[in-house]
């Protein structure tokens, strides 16, 4: 089950929220809990039973965790986070990357091995990171233990996140876990900010999907460089829209229900400097790495060479996360590469460039990103480049033709994707809405245009056949 989709929005999230506010306040982490199960298992019934497993581990090690802390036993805390980590990442390893693992061994040994053809559980990289890094904090004394299992069923399982994130650390919700207050103005808040990814998710990222698709499906070898380039951007504008809409979407229900989730996504098409674009683009997969992965190893406190080899390791291992394909190695490896480049000497030259020429480097950059990206079959991937330089020519009827049906959109798409938008919200809003953005009128005007954002965006997905998640697979 998506959120942009008619059972979703007309079915499961009425009864739910229902359901939450009529109950006594002590059971509304079991409502959140029993039904976001209800929603995991409604696409797979199956796995439902792995995310029980894996929240009954990292329950039962935090617990072991804090009492062998408490008791004066580090050693034996070590061994149950050791512990924690082996489980979670196993989980992950079987069911993410044993065919990856298995293929690579039958060509490096010429066997023919059969694959074992596991299906990927929904959202396991996102809620195995999540479950982790509570055992992580309990040892580090970041984070208090959980003592009720429901409690901590809901932080895992919370519908809201549990697909595609952002990825909440524990110690983010913790407080709100057990003692939030909903409001009326909060419920309002993340009305508004579901809208928002609603819109961005339905009308900007599955249309401009729809001249990627069209792109993608052309053979590569007739692709003219302008065309192939168009692919790139209709993709990255697809990826960012459909992925940040989601985070919106999440964030405004977990408003809703009393949370605040961190920001996922800060206009990264703006940056300047990779370094820049990744301070904004999944910024909670980025923290949980470095909070994780990064500093552990030592981050930069022990000397130059020790901290390129760790940027090297992060990001093979953000790769690799992204999924089990050599395309992922090869477009984590490009940008950890990248990065230590703008740490050694870049990232100086381009703070003392014009904006625009620091912004063209960047858009390079992650346009030839997203195509190493979207190349799982990597062989696939090599023509497709090829065209982006010209192999099939410059600028053909094709491109001339997919520019006069999507040019629109692509504006759409290159506004909406800076502040521009939000910074006119802003000051409409102060404007009408006086100094605190209170005002009546305003908030008549606010709330007829999400419910006309609500209609407009009901109203395509009634008639839509297109309307994929690009983050299911991770």
């Amino acid at each position: 089950m998506v959120f942009s989709s008619l059972l979703f929005l007309f079915r499961f999230l009425p009864v739910i929220l229902l359901l939450y506010f009529i109950v006594p306040r002590g059971w509304r982490n079991a409502v959140l809990f029993f039904g976001s199960l209800i929603f995991y298992a409604w696409g797979e019934p199956v796995y439902v039973v792995l995310m029980l497993f894996s929240t009954a581990v990292d329950f039962t090690h935090g617990w072991y965790i804090r009492r062998s802390l408490d008791a004066g036993r580090r050693g034996r805390a070590k061994a149950a986070l050791i512990s924690s980590v082996v489980i979670n990442l196993s989980l992950l390893g079987v069911f993410k990357y044993t065919d990856f693992i298995v293929g690579l061994i039958n060509r490096a040994l010429g066997l023919a091995i059969p694959l074992p053809g596991l299906p990927l559980p929904i959202g396991i990289s996102f809620y195995t990171f999540q479950t982790m890094s509570y055992s992580i904090d309990v040892y580090r004394g970041e984070a208090h233990v959980q003592k009720n299992v429901i409690d901590f069923g809901a932080y895992v399982a919370m519908f809201p996140q549990l697909i595609a994130g952002p990825i909440v650390r524990y110690q983010t919700v913790a407080k709100e876990l057990n003692d939030r207050r909903e409001s009326a103005s909060l419920f309002a808040d993340g009305i508004a900010l579901f809208m928002a990814g609603l819109g961005k998710k339905v009308l900007l990222a599955n249309n401009i999907g729809l001249l990627w698709d069209a792109i993608a499906a052309l053979p590569a070898a007739e692709l003219s460089a302008a065309t192939a380039w168009l692919g790139a951007l209709a993709y990255g504008f697809q990826i960012y829209f459909d992925f940040s809409g989601y985070s919106d979407m999440a964030r405004g229900l977990g408003l809703m229900l009393g949370f605040h989730f961190p920001l996922n996504f800060d206009y990264p098409y703006i940056s300047r400097s990779v370094t820049e674009f990744w301070r904004r683009w999944h910024i909670s997969l980025g923290t949980w790495f470095r909070e994780y992965v990064y500093i552990p190893l030592g981050g930069n406190r022990k000397g130059l060479a020790a901290q390129i080899r760790n940027i090297l390791i992060v990001w093979m291992l953000t790769g690799i996360w992204h999924g089990a394909s050599v395309n992922f190695f090869v477009w984590g490896l490009y940008f950890g590469v990248l990065l230590v480049i703008e740490k050694l000497f870049l990232l100086n030259i381009l703070k003392r460039c014009p904006r625009p020429a620091a912004w063209a480097y960047t858009a390079l950059v992650w346009l030839i990103g997203w195509v190493i990206f979207a190349s799982v079959d990597g062989a696939a991937g090599l023509p497709y480049f090829a065209a982006m330089f010209g192999a099939g020519g410059m600028v053909d009827d094709t491109t001339l033709y997919l520019l006069g049906n999507y040019g629109v959109m692509l504006l759409l798409c290159a506004v909406g994707s800076t502040p521009v938008v939000k910074g006119l919200f802003l000051r409409a809003r102060q404007r009408v809405g006086g100094a605190d953005g209170q005002g009546i009128v305003w908030q008549i005007l606010f709330s007829a245009a999400s419910v006309l954002m609500f209609v407009v965006c009901t109203a395509y997905l009634v008639d839509a056949t297109y309307n994929p998640f690009l983050y299911f697979r991770f």
